[in-house]
């Protein structure tokens, strides 16, 4: 009611000024009777008030509609009233469903054939790293442990690729279950085996064997990947030592991932889940890429994770997985 008002006010005070315009030139001419003069304004407003009575109810529901914010885009093209003015619209706003509706369909195309595109280059790409790692693992010449050792850091670096590229499909790429925690934690730090190696750290593990929490075990590696990485990247050669641990605080199940290295500086600790942004150690550490902690957070909030970090510069940084579905087995 208010839009219809708005809308029709500047017609309600053209048509007064008109009225009075037309009596005031009669006045000036020397007409003088004031009760025909009144009658006239009475017939003027009242047929007025019959037209925009008339508009208000064609087009109550258009304006209604209007006023009111949408909650599905369907709605944008349910039918707004009967006058032209809503046809026209509601027309126009059919014409750019179908083109929404395309473009959609168009971005989710190209997405899928983006996605297709990273898992087979990856997949590629893990045959001659295999390869590299066949002929190096015999071979006790240093000039082989530099090559090995690259070549885990591209095996690292094509994983966040194919993670990264189905982030945005993950609805159809993940499944929630029972997961040993303890047992995936040591697969993970079996994978990266050869990394605590060449940094000299060495992982402590804290966590019960009969813990057991709802997630997805491959994207719950991928994400203990990452903060495992991290871990020991920001300690070498300043500790020798990363602790992983789980306890129960307040009806929730936490993991911390501790290490006891340079530390986020408080200027950069809000940041560090943002896309591509590094902070003050990533312009320390020539690896740092910005994206490990945004995936890992991306992954977390899909899963139904909370995650947050805590830090302090010289003295470590923990990061802090919160499972509220979990399950203790009995011993």
């Amino acid at each position: 009611m208010k839009l219809f008002i708005r809308d029709h006010l500047p017609l309600v005070i053209i048509h007064i000024i008109q009225l009075f315009l037309v009596l005031l030139i009669y006045w000036l001419d020397g007409y003088r009777n004031l009760p025909t003069a009144f009658y006239s304004i009475f017939l003027g407003m009242s047929i007025l008030t019959g037209y925009l009575l008339y508009r208000y109810i064609r087009l109550r529901s258009f304006y209604n509609r209007l006023s009111n914010p949408m909650e599905t885009l369907d709605e944008s093209i349910n039918k707004n009233g009967n006058a032209l003015l809503a046809e026209q619209l509601n027309d126009l706003l059919k014409h750019q469903y179908r083109l929404y509706q395309q473009q959609m369909k168009l971005g989710e195309k190209k997405r899928d054939q983006h996605i297709a595109f990273m898992n087979l280059w990856v997949h590629q790409m893990k045959t001659p790293l295999s390869v590299i790692d066949l002929i190096t693992q015999e071979e006790d010449d240093p000039r082989f442990r530099s090559i090995k050792e690259e070549a885990d850091r591209m095996g690292k670096g094509i994983e966040m690729a194919l993670y990264a590229a189905r982030l945005d499909a993950f609805e159809q790429d993940f499944a929630v279950e029972s997961v040993h925690l303890r047992k995936i934690i040591e697969r993970v730090l079996q994978e990266n085996k050869r990394l605590f190696i060449r940094n000299k750290v060495f992982p402590t593990v804290e966590i019960s064997e009969h813990i057991i929490v709802e997630s997805d075990a491959k994207w719950l590696a991928f994400i203990l990947n990452q903060l495992i990485t991290n871990a020991v990247k920001y300690t070498a050669n300043l500790h020798h030592t990363i602790t992983i641990l789980a306890k129960l605080e307040e009806q929730e199940m936490i993991l911390e991932v501790k290490d006891y290295g340079v530390g986020i500086p408080s200027s950069d600790i809000n940041r560090v889940f943002q896309p591509f942004y590094t902070g003050e150690n990533g312009r320390n550490f020539g690896e740092s890429t910005g994206m490990g902690l945004y995936l890992t957070s991306e992954a977390c909030k899909h899963l139904g994770h909370k995650i947050e970090v805590q830090s302090e510069v010289g003295q470590g940084t923990t990061v802090r997985i919160a499972f509220q579905s979990y399950i203790l087995e009995d011993d």
